[in-house]
This record gives structure tokens, C-alpha cells and sequence, in this order.
């Protein structure tokens, strides 16, 4: 009972202070300003940020926000240029800070994907050496859109590469199910064996008479952009849809590849071309899709991973080029809910960034600029008319009663989670009450988060 009573005092201060109005922090705040045809944003495992131009070059923005006037690296005299082709890709070795590797992925002479490997120049860390290119893949394209781009390290070393179906409109050449095509698919490498690259004895088609060895997942559009969790190793992929549909895909950190994600036979969770298509249970469906009304190109983000103490802590951030809006997405339960962070007009966001320490950045293709998220703010905005709130003990149970006076029906997101980030409690309700036990936390600190408008407020727990 000492507990209880010792929590419900810090959690009636925490309610109270919900109706303590106040300006609240701006969600994003201009960190660099004044480039061009931003389509990466990547770290190196530093305090820097490479930025990736379209146009063949990759810029460092140091910490604070200030672009290097030198480029780290300048590729134009290889890179084709123009609608959806260019340098599209960054990524570094895991072990960068010895080996001084990275690698792009960018559309080269012909009209085909090249992926390649630079290195850091040996006497200055801010300028790469754009003489040491080592082709590992050149994939020919049919034509100039679909290119996908994005490239990363997974958490088991390996190197991921996410290709576009290679154009046109509607996949006209079924590659993205074709298995012997490496359009439209996420592929996996070993580029620390074989020459210049090897296929993991782990690939779900290694060994294949029937499949190229190189696929790790199928049915792909566009992915533009796809990310690794940082704590769990999950794969999120954010898949351009045709006419319609916007996806979100996630594959659990668990899988062993080979999932087929529906293009062309299923744009989303729709059905667009099922001409010798398969039956739709080998498929796997998007966890999250939405309609293009003035959306029109989903761009991928990240999960946040930065403070602990974050309302946002452990949601998938992703957002449209068109129109300029931001959400985030997890799983709460067995549903997948989407949270709006913001529309911010006159951007046209290309492309998410996470730094050393887990904080989030986007880039405005149009307004040349780079934001930080701010998800660290405590503000919740005065909602006019709201109703009290009334923190009721139950007398001799563990369960704690917040109500509402009123007919209040505004979405409320409860939850509890420790300093590692770890749920222990979740819940979305509109109703106005709720009710929780903490008799099955052990003793520690928590964090008790309430999340309304799009605004949270944090407080901490010491259960002893």
C-alpha cells in the first residue's frame, strides 16, 4: 500500500499538470540550411552527418549544423542524373573507423544501378578518395524510374540493397516476381568475402537452382527507404505504391527472409494485376497502408531510439513527399496505430537521417532544408473546455483510476515503460477512465507517459 500510495501522489501531480497551458516547443527545428537535392542523411559513427546530394555528391555537416564548404565526396563525372536517377545511396562498414570503407549505390553510364565501395583518404577524415571505387554490382535498368537506392548494414553484418521493379508504370516486365530477376526485391551480401561479394549460407535461397541466391525478400515496387531498428534488428521498408496505395512492410528481426510483399499482384492490401500470380497466403501484407488522396510517394524513416524518456521512444517515424505530413506507427497489442506528428508544408520530404545517438532528422527536397525532430518536448497543448481529471485510489486493491468529468472523448495513449525503454503498459482510450495495477512491477524507476493531440507529457516512477 506504501507504494500505491507513493505512486498515485506522483501520478496525481503529473494529471494536474495537463491543465497548465504554455507555449509549446516548435516539432522541428532547422539544423542545416541552404543544400540541394538531399536524398540521405547518414553517420558514420561520429558526430557528423553525411548528407547525400542527388547529383553525385555527399556533404558533412558537422555537429551544430554547419555544411563543410569541401564535399567529402564528388562523383558527378560517373553518376547519371535527372527525374528519379543520380547518387541515391549511403551506407558505411560496421567497422568504418578501421577499414575507412563505405559504400554507395548511385545510376551510372547506361542507365544501370552500380553499387560500389569507396574509402576514406588515409591523411584527412572529412575527404574521401574518389579514385578508390571497387564495383561490386552493376544491375541494368529498363528504365529511368523505380531505381529504389537505399543500401544498409543489417545487424548480422551483412549489406542490404533495395531495388525498385525497374520502371515504367504497372511492372510491365513482372520482374518484381520474377526470381531470376533482382528487380523489385531486398538483397542481402557478404562484401567482407568472396570477390567482389559473397552470398550468405543464411540467404533463404542460397544454393537455389530456381532463385538468384542474392534475394532476401521479393515483391518490392520502390522501397524508399528502409531501416534497421537499432535495438531489436527489425526491418521496416516504406514501399511507393502505383495509383493508389502507400505501404509500410515490416519484417521481424526473427525472420529468415524470402517473404514476398505483393507487387505487381497487390498494390498494398489491394488487389492491381493477378494475372499467374500466386495465391494471396504466400504473400505478406503491408502493417500499415494509406490511400493517396493529396499523399502521393511514401518516404521511410526510422524507429526512435534516442532518449529513453521520449514519448516517441520506439515508434517508426515515416512521412509523404506531397504532402509534407509526418506520423509515426507501432504495435500496440495485436493493431498497428498510426499517430500524426505534423504537416509541414512547403518541404517535400525526401528522406529520414539518425544520428550517432539515435535522434531523428528529415530533409526538405524543396526547401534545401535538414530539421531535427524534436521528440524530447513535455508540451501538451490546452485543449479548450477540457474536463478535470479525478485520480481515484480503489480502496484495498493495486489499481489506480483516472477519470475524467464530462463526456470527454479525446484519444488518450497511457502507457509505463522503464529507463531501457521496455513497455510494461499500454493502452488507447477514448472513454473517460481508465485503470491500471502496478502490483506486477518489480521495484525501479518508470516513466509514466500520457499522449493527447499529438502532445506528451513524462513523468517519472520510483517503485520501491
Amino acid at each position: 500500500m506504501k507504494t500505491i500510495r507513493k505512486l498515485l501522489t506522483i501520478v496525481t501531480c503529473f494529471f494536474a499538470s495537463l491543465h497548465v497551458s504554455g507555449q509549446a516547443e516548435s516539432p522541428l527545428i532547422t539544423y542545416a540550411s541552404g543544400l540541394t537535392s538531399v536524398v540521405g542523411i547518414i553517420n558514420a559513427g561520429d558526430e557528423r552527418l553525411f548528407v547525400v546530394n542527388q547529383r553525385g555528391i555527399i556533404h558533412i555537416v558537422n555537429s551544430g549544423g554547419t555544411v563543410s564548404p569541401q564535399p567529402f565526396l564528388d562523383i558527378r563525372d560517373r553518376v547519371v542524373y535527372g527525374g528519379e536517377r543520380g547518387l541515391l545511396g549511403l551506407t558505411f562498414h560496421p567497422q568504418y573507423k578501421t577499414n575507412g570503407y563505405f559504400f554507395v549505390n548511385y545510376i551510372g553510364k547506361g542507365d544501370s544501378t552500380r553499387i560500389s565501395r569507396f574509402k576514406v583518404s588515409v591523411s584527412n577524415p572529412n575527404q574521401a578518395d574518389p579514385l578508390s571505387e571497387l564495383k561490386i554490382m552493376t544491375i541494368a535498368q529498363p528504365y529511368s524510374n523505380h531505381n529504389g537506392g537505399d543500401l544498409s548494414f543489417g545487424p548480422d553484418g551483412y549489406l542490404y540493397i533495395g531495388l525498385g521493379d525497374g520502371g515504367s508504370g504497372g511492372d510491365p516486365g513482372n520482374r518484381s516476381q520474377n526470381p531470376k530477376q533482382l528487380l523489385g526485391k531486398m538483397l542481402r551480401v557478404d562484401v567482407d568475402n568472396g570477390n567482389p561479394y559473397s552470398i550468405p549460407a543464411t540467404n533463404p535461397f542460397y544454393g537455389s537452382s530456381t532463385v538468384l541466391p542474392e534475394i532476401w525478400a521479393l515483391g518490392l515496387r520502390n522501397p524508399w527507404r528502409f531501416s534497421f531498428d537499432r535495438l531489436t534488428g527489425d526491418l521496416w521498408i516504406a514501399d511507393v505504391g502505383q495509383n493508389a496505395i502507400e505501404e509500410v512492410n515490416f519484417q521481424p528481426a526473427a525472420s529468415k527472409g524470402g517473404e514476398n510483399y505483393g507487387w505487381r499482384c497487390y498494390e498494398g492490401n489491394n488487389a492491381y494485376n493477378s494475372t499467374g500470380c500466386d495465391p494471396n497466403n504466400i504473400f505478406s501484407f503491408p502493417v500499415y497502408a494509406y490511400p493517396q488522396n493529396d499523399e502521393c510517394s511514401v518516404t521511410g524513416g526510422y524507429v526512435y531510439r534516442g532518449s529513453a524518456g521520449s514519448p516517441y521512444y520506439g515508434k517508426y517515424f515515416f512521412a509523404d513527399y506531397c504532402s509534407d505530413r509526418i506520423w509515426t506507427l507501432n504495435k500496440v497489442g495485436n493493431n498497428w496505430i498510426k499517430e500524426d506528428f505534423g504537416r509541414f508544408t512547403g518541404n517535400n520530404f525526401s528522406t529520414f537521417g539518425q544520428d550517432v545517438n539515435g535522434q531523428l532528422y528529415i530533409a526538405g527536397l524543396n526547401s534545401g532544408k535538414i530539421y531535427r525532430l524534436n521528440l524530447q518536448t513535455t508540451a501538451i497543448r490546452k485543449i479548450e473546455n477540457q474536463s478535470d481529471v479525478k485520480i481515484i485510489h480503489v480502496p484495498f486493491s493495486q489499481t489506480i483510476r483516472i477519470e475524467s468529468v464530462g463526456n470527454d472523448n479525446r484519444m488518450k495513449n497511457i502507457s509505463i515503460f522503464d529507463v531501457n525503454g521496455m513497455r510494461y503498459y499500454e493502452n488507447y482510450i477514448r472513454e473517460n477512465y481508465f485503470e491500471f495495477n502496478t502490483g506486477q512491477l518489480s521495484q525501479g524507476i518508470y516513466f509514466v507517459r500520457v499522449t493527447m493531440n499529438g502532445r506528451s507529457q513524462v513523468q517519472k516512477v520510483v517503485l520501491k
